[in-house]
């Protein structure tokens, strides 16, 4: 089924568990319990004997593959293959090539990092399910392996890059948004193009439901209603701001601190003659004009950096009136620990994902009451696996737009990206999750919000 046609089914609906096996990887992985021998470096009939090296990273390889389901294979720079396939009784879902003796190097002095590093760049291929080899790297918590000379790379990273400086933080910004709305429309959904986590409730089919059921969702959190002004920080392509007005009859306003975003929906607003309904400024989080009565964060904190987390939630609450109330949606740690250094390498400068701990801290420290915490983890890979299969479907046309921009080295970077976050966010080790955190300015009063979640799911 093509994941571009909007008329039909992109997902399964989700299920209450969390290890569902999506769709694009029925039939590749085995998912019986099996007794696996835990350590062998296993040669395919024929093969070479591996070199010192091709043996050392052999010796990785072969630590994943008994802690998977998923049956791979590797070959080496010398010739020489691991295989998990034979124990696993089922033919590989992947291969994975190492054409370079350094990029087995770079694995060995990088870990995970350096894997990917080599696949961006050519030197490693992956045929077959680029899913599943993120899925097996997890399962043996690959990415979990601290590596000395990451840690100083992503220290280096967050000197040189952090949202510290309003200047910078903006051109962080614009290196991943300012791509072009013909760039994200070709694989973010057709409603309203919403760069964030979708909502899949029982019986939703499809990614543009989804994102519908995300808007209403937290329109209902914070109680919108006609006339009421409110705040949408970090407003993307304006998909939040026009369904309020049209559902709701609220009067938004936008954060965008990508000016190419800001250009287009203001080309947008005014095409739809809402230019009185809705507006959109162009400024750092930090610098957010005015008060409303209700306030959407939707996908900010992340983007806010280890020094500057006080002052951009002291900026979502100050904008707020006293006793409005907000929603801050965003990625958050369940834990204490660095984000991932690929991802802020090579997709998102400057970013940084807070603990739930920390975020919650600092809402409370800037007189925010927390009402209510949901987490959408589950819903996040629903999301990306249909984010992904329509950027695989669409490669072509993406290509087009700008062959130099969106070379190969490009899509590989961004395969990764997105394939990697979806099995990121369904992993049973996952330490990352999408949390929902709904607050007032100051306390609500005994009939100032409704005392049970009830309210969400009635029908309008």
């Amino acid at each position: 089924m093509a994941a571009t046609d909007p008329n039909k089914p992109t997902h399964p609906a989700p299920h209450l568990g969390d290890e569902t096996i999506p769709g694009h990887m029925d039939g590749l992985v085995d998912t019986t319990v099996r007794g696996l021998p835990r350590s062998r470096h296993a040669l395919e009939p024929g093969a070479t004997a591996p070199t010192i090296l091709g043996g050392f990273l052999g010796r990785h390889l072969a630590a994943i593959g008994t802690a998977t389901h998923v049956p791979f294979r590797a070959v080496f720079a010398d010739g020489s293959t691991y295989t998990n396939a034979d124990a696993l009784g089922a033919p590989p879902a992947l291969t994975m090539t190492f054409k370079t003796t350094m990029a087995e190097l770079r694995v060995i002095a990088f870990g995970h990092v350096g894997l990917l590093e080599s696949y961006f760049d050519g030197s490693v291929d992956v045929d077959g399910n680029l899913a599943l080899a993120f899925r097996a790297a997890m399962d043996a918590r690959f990415d979990r392996n601290a590596n000395k000379l990451v840690a100083i790379r992503n220290r280096w990273h967050e000197f040189r890059f952090s949202n510290k400086s309003i200047a910078q933080a903006k051109a962080n910004a614009r290196f991943h948004y300012a791509l072009g709305e013909r760039f994200y429309k070709l694989w973010l959904d057709r409603v309203g193009m919403m760069y964030t986590c979708a909502y899949w409730k029982e019986g939703t089919k499809t990614l543009e439901e989804a994102q519908v059921n995300k808007m209403d969702h937290v329109c209902r959190k914070v109680e919108l209603k006609r006339g009421e002004t409110f705040l949408d920080v970090g407003c993307g392509f304006g998909g939040l701001l026009f369904h309020a007005w049209e559902h709701y009859g609220a009067l938004g306003t936008g954060i965008n601190t990508t000016t190419e975003q800001v250009h287009e929906l203001n080309e947008e607003i005014a095409r739809r003659k809402l230019t009185d309904k809705i507006r959109v400024v162009d400024c750092d989080f930090r610098e957010m004009p005015g008060q409303y009565d209700k306030l959407l964060s939707i996908g900010t904190l992340e983007h806010a950096g280890p020094d500057r987390l006080p002052q951009v939630v002291r900026a979502h609450a100050d904008a707020l009136k006293p006793g409005g109330l907000g929603v801050i949606h965003f990625i958050g740690h369940v834990g204490d620990f660095a984000t991932e250094f690929y991802i802020r390498k090579h997709i998102f400068p400057g970013g940084w994902i807070p603990s739930l701990s920390q975020a919650i801290d600092w809402m409370e420290r800037c007189g925010l009451e927390v009402l209510d915490v949901e987490n959408l983890r589950r819903h996040y890979a629903l999301t990306l696996d249909v984010w992904a299969e329509r950027f695989d479907a669409n490669w072509e046309a993406i290509h087009a737009l700008d062959p130099a921009r969106f070379d190969e080295r490009f899509r590989r970077t961004w395969r990764t990206y997105l394939w990697s976050c979806a099995e990121m966010f369904r992993s049973k080790h996952s330490r990352t999750h999408l949390f929902q955190v709904t607050v007032s300015k100051g306390n609500v009063p005994a009939d100032g919000y409704p005392m049970s979640r009830a309210f969400l799911y009635r029908q309008p």
